[in-house]
């Protein structure tokens, strides 16, 4: 026998008395505050990973930060949560198609990722390299549990991200045991910005100023399409959205795709205690 099936064995036997410690640690926390350091432990503990976040999204809350690592120490999330997370790939899939179970980042984003605002406003700054993680239901909303890697670590290949879908019902089982059992004692004010409500006003941003066709390729723009993503899906050519997008920013006063973000948040806060409708209606 060669030495190095014998050092593959051991290296194996070793990583699964690691998890089964981290895995005791995840349901012994279980409805307890150290549940999401745990859990984030036990995802450390099969992958080498420097950026790990649990957010958790329920329907009458904005989105709440239950763990948050990165080899920086700090972040930009509080953008995040102001409205940057209405274009992320991961609450889209969650919260406009329904999705569950895990997925890699090149899932769930269009054609062009990297000239979408949500790169280009959050992404980019956020020292990510390369991202996966769980989109999890709970009784009232959903998880999502990232799992991240800044330039120093290579990206994530074909074999560990098929590891880490293997392993999700079990992430997805622990969660759901602690969030649906640790919902919040009081329910959200008429003053809270919620999710859903951020959501109609994304959707109808510029319903008031553009053309339906104008809108919609402006939402889409938004969204994280290109030109020519926004193309084929229109069944228009890309001439046509170029010239719908020009159109746009010059009734929006606007000179680029980051201006027309945070037009878009800007409007928003200036609306208290927004229902629905178009934000733009009373701030231009």
């Amino acid at each position: 026998m060669s030495a190095y099936p014998l050092k593959a064995a051991n290296y194996f036997m070793s990583l699964l008395a690691e998890y089964n410690l981290a895995l005791s640690t995840v349901i012994k926390t279980c409805n307890s505050q150290g549940f999401p350091t745990a859990i984030a432990t036990l995802l450390r503990t099969l992958v080498e990973s420097n950026d790990i976040t649990l957010i958790i999204y329920r329907d009458t809350a904005m989105p709440q930060i239950e763990f948050f690592m990165s080899p920086e120490g700090e972040s930009n999330l509080d953008m995040f949560r102001s409205g940057v997370f209405l274009i992320d790939p991961y609450y889209l899939a969650a919260a406009k198609d329904n999705k569950s179970g895990f997925f890699a980042l090149k899932e769930l984003t269009p054609k062009g990722f990297k000239n979408s605002e949500y790169y280009k406003t959050w992404y980019r700054h956020s020292g990510l390299h390369d991202e996966c993680g769980y989109l999890i239901p709970i009784d009232d909303g959903f998880i999502n549990l990232s799992v991240g890697r800044t330039d120093s670590y290579p990206k994530f290949n074909k074999a560990l991200l098929s590891f880490l879908a293997e392993i999700e019902p079990t992430i997805s089982a622990l969660c759901q045991r602690h969030y649906n059992n640790t919902k919040p004692a009081t329910s959200a004010t008429d003053d809270d910005r919620l999710p859903k409500q951020l959501q109609t006003a994304l959707d109808n941003f510029g319903s008031t100023v553009l053309t339906d066709r104008e809108q919609q390729v402006v939402n889409m723009l938004m969204h994280g399409h290109s030109t020519k993503s926004i193309a084929e899906i229109l069944c228009i050519s890309t001439e046509t959205v170029k010239l719908h997008r020009k159109k746009s920013y010059a009734k929006l006063d606007i000179n680029s795709q980051s201006e027309l973000f945070y037009l878009f948040i800007d409007s928003l806060m200036s609306v208290k205690g927004y229902k629905s409708g178009d934000t733009l209606s009373s701030y231009l």
